[in-house]
This record gives structure tokens, sequence and C-alpha cells, in this order.
């Protein structure tokens, strides 16, 4: 963590990971093209944040690979595991090159993002083995579940079965007492 890494090996495009995923984490695959990211983007020679997605804290989602973002975008997030924070710098020529994107990016302007990468995703009605996976994931999380919750109500059940069976001992002696009071005061 920490260590910058040269994704292009011509300085174009920094990566450096700021919070690790876990190890078994996903990464964008030609399964799971699909990425939901929160960042932050700012411009190297001035600082100022020119987008995020903090403020109302909305989730970007694109798919990796085809042309839909800057090209750093694209080399950086096939690296990136889900839950991987990391600060990208992004020189003009994988950004927005020498026209900018006006207003806000000038031309030939370095960009720096920090980038969250919070999930990755099939395409819709993908047939891919990625989605039989993901079917048979969440048919065994609700098996899970109904074991868990027939656990449940059997341990209700016996706790059902505790309380009555205590209640009944308390009726047997309440019970056992008032026999005997009524055998003291027939002896007076």
């Amino acid at each position: 963590m920490g260590d910058e890494i040269d994704l292009t090996g011509d300085g174009g495009v920094i990566k450096m990971i700021l919070k690790n995923a876990k190890a078994d984490a996903s990464t964008p695959t030609n399964d799971l093209p699909l990425v939901d990211v929160h960042y932050e983007g700012v411009l190297a020679s001035t600082g100022e944040v020119f987008d995020t997605t903090h403020e109302d804290n909305s989730v970007f989602s694109f798919e990796v690979g085809t042309g839909n973002v800057i090209k750093a975008w694209d080399i950086a997030l096939k690296t990136m595991k889900v839950g991987e924070v990391a600060k990208i710098t992004c020189k003009p020529e994988y950004a927005y090159g020498s026209a900018g994107s006006p207003p806000d990016i000038p031309p030939n302007e370095t960009l720096i993002f920090e980038v969250e990468l919070l999930a990755c995703r099939p395409r819709k009605g993908s047939s891919l083995g990625s989605a039989s996976e993901e079917r048979a994931r969440l048919e065994e999380l609700k098996k899970q579940r109904e074991m868990a919750a027939a656990a449940k109500e059997e341990e209700k059940k016996k706790r059902e079965e505790a309380k009555a069976a205590a209640a009944a001992r308390m009726q047997a002696k309440l019970g056992s007492k008032k026999v005997q009071g009524k055998g003291k005061g027939k002896l007076k």
C-alpha cells in the first residue's frame, strides 16, 4: 500500500493504493465488466475538485474497456478489486488531451482521481457462467437463511416449552400451598 505503480510504462497512468481490498475480492473481468465507483477528480495544476460523487453520495457506473470513460480509467479499473481505494494520476494523453473538457478541465491538464471500486457485475441478461454462479450463490444463501430460521424457530419452541413447564411447576407449587393452607385452617 502506498507504492506508486506505473500502469502504462510511460508514466501516463500512475496508481497508488490507498486502501487494499480483501484478498478474495472480485476484479473487473470479461464476465464482470460493469463497475460501480465513488470518485473525486482534482486538477493537478490547482488542486481544484472538478467532479465528485461524494457530494450527493451517487454511484458512477460504466463498462470497463469500452471507451466510455477516459483511457486512464479503462486501464486503472482493470487492476482494481472491489473495496480497493486508489489514487490515479492521469497525464493528459490518457485523460482529455490537448482539447481538455471545457469549462472544468483545461487543455493538457493532468488529472488526479481518488477512486473506490464498489462492485463488479455481469452485463444485464448475461448468460455467462458468472450469472449461474451468482444464482447458485444466492440459492446457497437462501438455504442458509432457511436453516437459520428453522433453528431459530426450534429454539423459540424449546423456550416456549421451558416456559410452559416452569409455569406448570409454579402452578403446582401454588396449588400445593393452597391445599396446605386449607388444611391448616381446618385444624384450627
